[in-house]
């Protein structure tokens, strides 16, 4: 099962895609993805209710969310309310290890993501920082990424032996798919995808030449 774990929507303040054009394009173009997660950025979205949405497509839609830390950007899977009052996702350079201690306190996942690209990075940040303690995964395949911004963080993981996700990072229809992460087993709910990320039951797909 193919999902497309980082997406934004107009929820995102960068934003610009519907999600019910996400499933519209999915479809329209025949992509080899089966669903994706909405991570918006320094929010997780209570309130909308995409599983009619989901079920009218035959597309899995999760939700997430995207947070700014000193060390860069990290995706976080399995917010619950209790979760979503530890820290403050509107923040901008939370400290990153109180992202992942909470999140493990709570059952979540936190990932850094796009970790190989300048600044918002957790790579650009480790030589001063040092490498922080925790992490366990993060986003290999970005589909937002330039020149060799993918291959620093490949590298990095498998030098530290994280493991790897991808995503598309989209912000625009056009832009979902692009990169996305294979689970064993079938996925349909944000306590399926985390027990499938705590059992290393995936591995991150680039499909930016297919998509």
């Amino acid at each position: 099962m193919l999902l497309d774990l980082h997406t934004h929507s107009i929820k995102s303040d960068d934003g610009r895609a519907k999600v019910e054009n996400y499933c519209q394009w999915i479809r329209s173009k025949k992509l080899p993805i089966d669903g994706f997660v909405l991570t918006e950025h320094r929010q997780f979205d209570f309130e909308s209710d995409y599983s009619a949405l989901a079920r009218d497509n035959g597309i899995v839609i999760l939700k997430g969310a995207e947070v700014e830390t000193e060390y860069g950007h990290v995706l976080v899977f399995g917010v619950t309310e209790a979760l979503y009052k530890e820290f403050d996702f509107t923040a901008i350079g939370l400290p990153l290890a109180k992202v992942l201690a909470a999140a493990e306190a709570h059952g979540a996942v936190a990932a850094p993501c796009h970790p190989g690209r300048p600044r918002v990075g957790m790579f650009a940040h480790t030589d001063e920082l040092g490498v922080p303690e925790g992490v366990k995964i993060v986003e290999i395949y970005n589909g937002g990424s330039r020149d060799n911004e993918d291959q620093i963080a490949i590298d990095n993981a498998e030098k530290l032996g994280y493991r790897g996700i991808g995503g598309s990072d989209s912000h625009i229809v056009s832009h979902i798919g692009r990169c996305a992460t294979r689970f064993v087993h079938d996925i349909a709910s944000e306590q399926e995808l985390i027990a499938a990320l705590k059992a290393g039951e995936f591995e991150a797909v680039n499909l930016k030449h297919s998509a």
